[in-house]
């Protein structure tokens, strides 16, 4: 896996402390984007939470995926948690080590009781001390939030006394991408009631044996929620069930469950998405179709990826965000004027840089901005990049529906019925379409479209 150092210089460490005012939660950021550029350490919020005890829960949660692997667990994995300031509320995101799970709690409107909520995305320190001062919260006493330096460090922040180096591999990139697409794909498949929801989530395993691998799915059902035995219409997958272990951080103050799915499609494992429902906030954990399977690998991105008109209407689409907690794509289009498919696209595109996710409680994406490369997720995904070598060397002949791409000393036969693409592939015959396009079947849109390769690699 190819990894890189993510380096995060914080000014000081985020901590618990007693003050004037009662606790003070002070978050601490590093190098963050705002709408003034990019900053050391910007600064978004200065108010009361007006439930301190779930929102400090709902932050380790957030924190115990990030730091987690639900797959190969002997690898460790620690990444500070990604905080957006979206002008009304505070969107706290992090992904597994393994990228199979991601994690956002938000810390909507009326969970906040202070200053205007600012605009940007940084990450946020969570250290081990940290944790053990949110854990020990175990009453609603008022507790200040201060998601940044304070009005004085403002000014007197000499540069900075903590840094940390963390690992981050290319793969834990691209799923925030992946997960962002599949989550638009979703629909609410079931609500169930606080009741319900303590039952059924306190009834799934929290080992990872073999009883809790594989494919599982449920169906809403009077009582809440009820195993299934095949993936009847409505279902929704739960693969590897004990990644739902975080939500038991905030399961006793749940007033709701809201699952989410895709369409049945074929009985193949699906990813999904958990929302528990809060006080003035909801905590979502969104799952891969398969504890060992990352979303990195499903390819749902690499078709707005392959051609010029996705890029250019991505840059276009991006000068109209404005750290807004609501993105309609056919607002966009109206003020793009293109069309509401080629908005949808250029959005996908920015979603793999980082630069927009998906909120299926309002469904609707979001601005934000990942304080990481943008353009680093496209430049290593392995099957655009060959792609890219095969359209750019020659590789493709057209010749109407049919195309034969050699690729070594091997030429296939990529199809197109119905405006898919089928391909005589080893990859097509494992995946038929389901992780995504074959690198074959890339290479044909590539040059279908006209995606311009220079030496194979963008």
């Amino acid at each position: 896996m190819t990894r890189s150092v993510q380096a995060l210089a914080y000014a000081r460490p985020s901590a618990l402390e007693s003050s004037q005012v009662g606790a003070v939660l002070g978050l601490e950021t590093a190098g963050g984007l705002t709408p003034r550029g990019a900053e050391a350490h910007p600064r978004f919020f200065a108010g009361f939470l007006s439930a301190p005890r779930i929102a400090a829960r709902g932050l380790l949660a957030v924190a115990d995926v990030a730091a987690a692997r639900y797959y190969q667990r002997a690898l460790p994995s620690s990444l500070d948690p990604v905080v957006t300031g979206n002008g009304d509320r505070l969107r706290f995101e992090s992904f597994s080590g393994c990228c199979g799970v991601y994690a956002r709690l938000d810390v909507l409107q009326e969970g906040l009781d202070g200053e205007r909520t600012g605009h940007g995305t940084t990450n946020v320190d969570v250290n081990n001390p940290l944790r053990d001062a949110l854990s020990r919260i175990t009453a609603d006493d008022p507790l200040h939030l201060r998601v940044g330096p304070d009005e004085l460090a403002v000014t007197t922040l000499d540069g900075p006394v903590v840094e940390k180096k963390v690992p981050l591999p290319d793969r834990w990139l691209r799923g925030f991408a992946e997960a962002q697409v599949a989550s638009a794909g979703f629909d609410l498949r079931a609500e169930l009631t606080a009741a319900q929801a303590v039952a059924f989530l306190r009834s799934l395993p929290r080992g990872s044996g073999n009883a809790a691998r594989g494919s599982q799915w449920v169906v809403a059902s009077g009582s809440g929620l009820r195993p299934t035995t095949r993936p009847v219409p409505g279902a929704v997958c739960l693969p590897g069930p004990e990644r739902l272990v975080a939500l038991q951080r905030v399961l006793r103050h749940a007033t709701a469950l809201r699952v989410y799915g895709p369409p049945v499609a074929d009985g193949a494992a699906a990813a999904s998405a958990w929302e528990v429902v809060l006080p003035g906030m909801r905590l979502t954990l969104t799952l891969s179709p398969d504890s060992s399977r990352g979303f990195s690998g499903e390819g749902g991105v690499l078709e707005a990826l392959a051609t010029n008109d996705a890029a250019a209407d991505a840059e276009l689409v991006s000068v109209l965000l404005a750290w807004e907690p609501r993105i309609e794509p056919a607002s966009l289009a109206e003020q793009s004027g293109l069309s509401a498919e080629r908005v949808r696209a250029a959005l996908t595109r920015l979603g793999t840089a980082g630069r927009v996710g998906y909120d299926l409680a309002d469904a609707a994406y979001f601005h934000r901005e990942l304080p990481y490369d943008a353009d680093r997720a496209e430049r290593h995904n392995p099957r655009l990049v060959a792609a890219r070598e095969l359209a750019g060397a020659g590789a493709v002949t057209l010749d109407g529906t049919l195309a034969s791409v050699s690729s070594g000393d091997r030429r296939y036969q990529v199809r197109e019925s119905d405006g898919a693409l089928t391909c005589t592939c080893q990859w097509w015959a494992d995946y038929r379409g389901k992780r995504g396009p074959c690198k074959h079947a890339l290479a044909v849109t590539m040059v279908r479209r006209g995606a311009t390769v220079a030496g194979g690699v963008r």
